[in-house]
């Protein structure tokens, strides 16, 4: 006779980082400061590119949504595991769980194909310089932006279907801060090999047409700048891609390394520090790379402070 598995877990247990209490107090002063920079240092990023007429151009618009993501994708997690560290009920409704794991997927695909967008944005702007005005147009930016949240909307509703298929009928203690999807698949006590296969052939279609797109465009922008005669040429060609380099490979490392894995290979210690990395690092560090490297964006600083200051000796 078969036998059928019903899910009875109501609720998760996020077993976070550590059992220490001290070590729960220094993570949450390490955590909600890396937070608050994150808020700070993106909206300020946001609110900078918008105040300033200057940085109007499709490379700012692009850092912009960038902005928004990262906003938005630390604080998916952030906030639930800053209150996991002060209450000793880690609980997690079932809902609450798929929830959080849906707006993590679909933020973190959105952002695959965001960094895309800004590889092909950077390749026209010194490609084809003639024509980046005509190419890049405001059209073509908001057709590139839905298209990303498009993908990462259906990618992330594909993953939480075939989640939402399996049976969790014994353990609910998820060993991780958040509700991750690897961390989940390994409670299930059905067959996931089924939803293991789709997950990944999904999660390896975003990365490898993202890193496609994006090592095209840099192969083309690499073979430009080597064809400039003058040093400070080639150096004011690279430093605008400089940054956006720097960004998508610690992206692309850190989300290849966690998730084009099969879920035997799932080792808490390296995933977990591997996740705190891309779920709060590397939004806290995106407009630290993006506006420490930036000459345009420092003086569009100095511009709307010296704006500011001016407005307030007129009253």
């Amino acid at each position: 006779m078969e036998s059928k598995n019903f899910t009875n877990v109501h609720d998760f247990i996020l077993m976070g980082l550590t059992d220490s209490e001290d070590i729960r107090r220094v993570l949450f002063v390490l955590f909600l400061l890396i937070y608050l920079i994150t808020l700070l240092g993106n909206a300020g990023m946001i609110l900078i590119i918008r105040l300033d007429l200057q940085l109007h151009t499709p490379m700012y618009f692009f850092l912009s949504q960038l902005s928004f993501l990262d906003l938005c994708y630390s604080t998916v997690i952030t906030p639930k595991t800053l209150e996991n560290f002060l209450n000793s009920n880690n609980h997690i409704s079932f809902i609450g769980c798929f929830t959080q794991m849906y707006f993590f997927v679909f933020l973190g695909a959105t952002e695959f194909f965001l960094l895309s967008s800004m590889a092909y944005d950077r390749y026209v702007a010194i490609c084809n310089p003639l024509h980046y005005p005509i190419v890049m147009s405001m059209r073509l930016c908001c057709t590139l932006i839905t298209g990303s949240y498009m993908i990462g909307f259906t990618d992330s509703l594909v993953n939480v279907l075939c989640m939402n298929n399996l049976h969790f009928c014994s353990s609910n203690l998820i060993y991780h801060f958040f509700c991750d999807i690897t961390p989940i698949l390994a409670l299930s006590c059905t067959d996931t090999q089924d939803t293991e296969i789709m997950i990944l052939i999904l999660s390896s279609i975003n990365i490898m047409v993202s890193f496609i797109t994006i090592s095209v465009s840099y192969r083309s922008i690499l073979s430009t700048i080597l064809k400039i005669n003058s040093a400070s040429g080639k150096n004011k060609a690279f430093s605008t891609c400089a940054s956006h380099l720097l960004g998508v490979t610690i992206f692309f490392s850190t989300m290849i390394f966690t998730y084009l894995r099969p879920k035997k290979s799932y080792s808490l210690g390296k995933d977990q520090v591997a996740s705190v990395f891309y779920t709060m690092v590397i939004p806290m560090l995106n407009p630290l790379i993006y506006s420490l490297r930036n000459k345009e964006v420092k003086n569009a600083l100095i511009r709307v402070m010296q704006k500011r200051e001016g407005s307030r000796q007129l009253k």
